[in-house]
């Protein structure tokens, strides 16, 4: 079974902004006849800055862990909260809900970005074939998910911002906030810079 023409061999290009199919006419400074970005065949350096994002994103995510997120005040009680006390007690006081999202979007959704882009890359490195289609997929999937990834900010700032929430008398972001918003960021650049097309290039295609 003959594998399928790739678009270069068809004289095709797609644009990486609004996604618009265009004529591949091998000219310089070619752009996009529908948002007039420039067009090219390859995100340009890829894989190198798609490694450095992700590696410094994940270096970030270590104190974003580690330092306190939030502080709750109570009567009589202040608490510095990491992520994982947050949880804890956000549970605790009675919000299972807001702990769910909060576990979800801080622990994880990142943890699982940091595989499946560490996937994709050595993946794409090594010009593997192996499951191309559910690869192409997994990417989608990244791309789909960091539309959600500061969840975990915007509960810290909804909490923040509702001074009377169940037990819980004040709600104060600390550092942590910062490291873990960083985090998510170069995540999302990450995968914003990895170029999908590197899938496909098995070892018997050329570039």
């Amino acid at each position: 079974m003959s594998s399928l023409p790739r678009a270069s061999e068809l004289g095709l290009i797609g644009c990486h902004v609004c996604g618009l199919v265009c004529r591949d006419n091998d000219m310089k400074d070619a752009a996009c006849p529908r948002c007039e970005s420039p067009l090219h065949r390859r995100k340009h350096a890829s894989y190198v800055r798609t490694w450095a994002l992700l590696i410094a994103a994940f270096i970030l995510y270590i104190p974003a862990n580690f330092l306190p997120i939030m502080r709750t005040v109570s009567v009589g009680d202040v608490d510095d909260n990491t992520i994982l006390s947050g949880v804890i007690e956000l549970w605790v006081k009675g919000s299972p809900d807001l702990a769910v999202i909060v576990f979800t979007a801080s622990i994880v959704v990142p943890m699982l970005k940091f595989f499946a882009m560490t996937t994709l890359l050595l993946s794409a490195h090594r010009r593997s074939g192996w499951a191309q289609r559910q690869r192409a997929k997994l990417y989608r999937l990244v791309e789909l998910i960091g539309y959600w990834s500061m969840l975990d900010v915007f509960v810290v700032a909804l909490l923040t911002a509702l001074v009377q929430f169940g037990l819980l008398s004040l709600v104060e972001p600390l550092p942590g906030v910062v490291f873990f918003g960083l985090t998510v960021v170069l995540t999302m650049l990450a995968s914003m810079s990895f170029d999908p097309r590197l899938i496909w290039d098995s070892r018997d295609t050329d570039d």
